[in-house]
């Protein structure tokens, strides 16, 4: 695989996409023909995971390969240490030029610059060695380069772009997320992300180039264009996993009633009834579909200009996504949750140099974001950092598995807020306190909190995560094991750059990679 010069590397980047939203992973009612039919040419990894929550520190691992204990960019805003690499600087020893097209979500450590650099200050910055082909941000907040578009074609709405046609007929019945955007499909955020990607590709046509796409899609507002609003009925929408009443469900945990009471993404739901028997919440899930849908239509687009332009079979193509969303399961929307589907993403994976026999392949072993890195770097012959906490995954991609491959996931969540003491005052713990660590196998889950109490799930006769069982006698000893594993996780997978190394007596000797972490 490592001796093939001069090949493509498009990353695509789905920005709060569930995992379960793929037709291709047997979803009821979503149709996704175009991520379907790279999954079929190529790998659909079914159990894979981001490493942490919310976007910021989720793109930082995914982007430096590092579990978020060791590169501690916690929340959406805090700075990453300079001190790490990247993705896009390792990509530079091959030779290419990485461009993002869209946002990264991620903050640079303000000590490499300047007080009065702007960068200094700023939110969100494209990483070192990264080239910002056509700027973007979350929410489009900052995206002046659509916005002023949008406003090129004589939209009122250029400044609020995401505020629906109001009046609209239906949407007083069927909730506030029914009403389009009003702007055409063809002008949408994700339909200029991609058009300004094949631009690109054009662009660079016979030259190997790397392209990371960040779509922001399908992450709230849940406001989708003409026709992709109406593209599902809210009469289909499959059921919410959910207990009988939102009190029901702030009585799981502590945790519950502090998050369920500030939801990070609030879909401005009413929530006098139960989800299932509450059109508006069925809604707001039709129009997550509608979005995801239109996603993989401009995802499809890249595709195909990939293939007009004869680069297809010479391009390494990852679509995967940051992290999962709620979508109204356990009364909640948006993601910072410890279940599942806050953190269980889509990764679909076209190597050009995979086995012809293996494509096609469900892998089912657990895999994680910072698996990502790693494997760009192997596809471009490079020797992997011990700054990765990842592993390739190529061995799937050839039909084999790689030795000793892990039995669980592991992810983390902190819920601090540097800019006042709100969880610090709701708990009474302090700053540093704020965090839980998930650890997940086949059969049951353990979440760690450090200054509140544990919950602990049966995931074969509760996988919707519905019963905490953490306080029952019999949960003890599985809880006990899986808080070792925990332990050793994390005791493990420590920073290990120069834990390998000695210098003694004027020599410096230093452990075969063999001896760490495969």
């Amino acid at each position: 695989m490592t001796d093939e010069p001069g090949i493509n590397v498009l990353l695509v980047t789905a920005d709060q996409m569930r995992a379960d939203c793929l037709s291709a992973a047997g979803h009821p009612l979503v149709r996704t023909p175009a991520l379907d039919a790279l999954a079929e040419d190529g790998m659909l990894f079914a159990r894979h995971f981001g490493q942490c929550i919310p976007c910021g520190p989720s793109r930082t691992s995914l982007l430096t390969g590092m579990y978020q204990m060791n590169h501690r960019s916690v929340r959406n805003g805090t700075p990453l240490d300079a001190g790490f690499t990247n993705l896009a600087e390792q990509a530079r020893f091959a030779g290419l030029e990485p461009w993002l097209i869209g946002h990264t979500d991620t903050t640079m450590d303000p000590r490499r610059f300047h007080p009065k650099d702007p960068r200094a200050l700023r939110y969100e910055e494209i990483l070192p060695g990264l080239m910002q082909f056509a700027p973007g941000s979350e929410l489009g907040i900052d995206d002046e380069d659509w916005r002023f578009r949008l406003r090129e074609l004589g939209y009122e709405c250029w400044k609020e772009p995401y505020t629906p046609i109001s009046g609209y007929p239906g949407a007083a019945e069927r909730g506030p997320s029914y009403a389009p955007a009003r702007y055409k499909a063809e002008h949408s955020d994700t339909a200029y992300t991609t058009d300004r990607a094949i631009r690109f590709m054009r662009y660079r046509q016979g030259k190997p180039w790397f392209l990371h796409v960040s779509y922001l899609r399908p992450h709230p507002p849940l406001v989708a264009p003409e026709p992709w609003h109406d593209l599902y009925k809210l009469e289909d929408v499959p059921d919410f996993d959910v207990l009988p009443s939102l009190e029901d469900e702030k009585a799981l945990h502590p945790y519950m009633p502090f998050r369920l009471d500030r939801l990070e993404m609030d879909p401005c739901l009413p929530f006098d009834r139960p989800p299932n028997d509450n059109p508006a919440w069925r809604q707001a899930r039709a129009t997550y579909y509608g979005l995801v849908s239109e996603l993989d239509a401009n995802f499809g687009r890249l595709v195909q200009a990939l293939k007009d332009a004869g680069e297809y079979e010479r391009t390494l193509i990852i679509f995967t996504s940051d992290h999962g969303e709620m979508l109204g399961d356990h009364w909640c929307w948006g993601k910072e949750l410890p279940f599942d589907k806050a953190v269980h993403v889509p990764l679909i994976i076209r190597s050009p140099f995979a086995d012809d026999g293996s494509r096609g392949r469900i892998v089912e072993r657990f895999t994680e974001n910072i698996d990502i890195m790693p494997t760009i770097i192997e596809h471009l012959g490079l020797e992997i950092p011990l700054q990765c906490d990842g592993r390739s995954v190529g061995p799937f991609l050839n039909g084999g598995t790689p030795d000793r491959w892990r039995d669980e996931v592991r992810w983390e969540l902190d819920f601090r807020s540097v800019a006042d003491d709100v969880a610090e005052r709701e708990f009474g713990i302090t700053l540093d306190e704020c965090s839980m660590s998930m650890v997940r196998t086949d059969t049951a889950k353990y979440v760690h909190f450090a200054g509140l109490p544990p919950m602990f799930f049966d995931i074969v006769n509760d996988p919707a995560e519905l019963v905490n069982l953490a306080g029952n006698a019999d949960a003890a000893a599985p809880m006990l094991e899986l808080a070792q594993r925990m332990l050793n996780w994390r005791m493990v997978y420590n920073r290990r750059e120069m834990t390998g190394m000695s210098l003694k007596g004027g020599r410096q000797d230093e452990a075969a990679r063999e001896r760490r972490i495969t």
